[in-house]
């Protein structure tokens, strides 16, 4: 198995191309990029194609995304319509019954991090990584915790992420309103500064307004922190997974009582001194990537 470049892409051989997030091939940081990775892609899928290299996708959403453009959206329903065998990440995923599927759960992130120096969890803090984008539910973490009155001393959220957009980040900056119980840190992160804001958090926070797969929630969870998330049926097996104590679901929309309840659950609860991610080792992963690599080519 080797990783992708560009080069390799199109010049490599390979018996198999298994890709993750198509999306992050037809994008770029600026519409030059963007209009040549497009042309790149055109050239991969004709090359894909012309040599009979069957594509494996990892569903990690359900979708395509929101907000791109007609291009995008054609190069991605080339994609789709050129998948040979689709990876799920939980047997909940809805598959187009053209496609073959195979089911893997997505590995846990206990070695990727165990390099860097975990914090100890600050008292009353909440916590959030990752991406902010819309669907994330970012903007409402911040109003939800801004609303949480005086009388509840000691709280406090630290956020760590890159907006999507410069007009998201503004949103959050005027949401938190100056409030200097709130630490914004908008930006990509480094591994270390992440491991830093989840261990130092008491409860992490992930509001997304659509859940399916939370590769988020993995990284919460490999580093012993509890998580809060919304209350769907993937979020509900999560949390018979991994044991009691790990992981809490809300219900509509993520309100100041909502976040100070969780917290309470969290300090009352009875835990595990980690939670339970033996299903999500890297060994039994690799071998179920192996088999369904097989599976496609035969």
């Amino acid at each position: 198995m080797v990783n992708f470049s560009w080069r390799r892409a199109l010049m490599g051989r390979y018996d198999v191309f298994h890709v993750h997030w198509p999306e992050i091939l037809v994008d770029g940081h600026s519409p030059v990029k963007k209009a040549v990775r497009q042309m790149l892609t055109l050239i991969l899928l004709a090359k894909l194609a012309a040599k009979g290299i069957p594509i494996v996708r990892t569903m990690h959403n359900v979708g395509l995304p929101q907000g791109i453009s007609r291009r995008e959206k054609f190069l991605l329903q080339v994609f789709e319509r050129r998948t040979a065998l689709c990876i799920r990440l939980n047997a909940l995923t809805d598959v187009p019954p053209r496609l073959h599927a195979v089911t893997v759960p997505h590995g846990d992130y206990r070695s990727w991090y165990a390099p860097h120096q975990k914090s100890g969890a600050a008292a009353g803090r909440f916590g959030y990584v990752g991406l902010v984008r819309r669907y994330k539910g970012v903007e409402s973490l911040v109003e939800a915790f801004a609303a949480i009155s005086g009388n509840q001393p000691g709280l406090t959220l630290r956020i760590g992420g890159r907006p999507s957009t410069a007009e998201l980040a503004t949103t959050i900056q005027d949401l938190a309103g100056g409030d200097a119980r709130i630490q914004l840190d908008l930006r990509q992160l480094s591994d270390s500064v992440l491991v830093d804001i989840v261990t130092s958090s008491e409860l992490v926070v992930l509001p997304y307004r659509f859940m399916h797969n939370s590769a988020g929630a993995l990284t919460v969870l490999s580093l012993g922190r509890p998580v809060l998330l919304p209350d769907n049926e993937v979020n509900r097996c999560l949390l018979e997974e991994v044991g009691p104590g790990w992981v809490y679901l809300y219900q509509g929309d993520l309100v100041a009582e909502t976040l100070v309840n969780a917290l309470q659950a969290v300090r009352s609860g009875v835990r595990s001194a980690e939670p339970d991610l033996s299903r999500r080792g890297w060994d039994e992963t690799g071998r179920l990537h192996l088999d369904a690599y097989r599976k496609v080519l035969s």
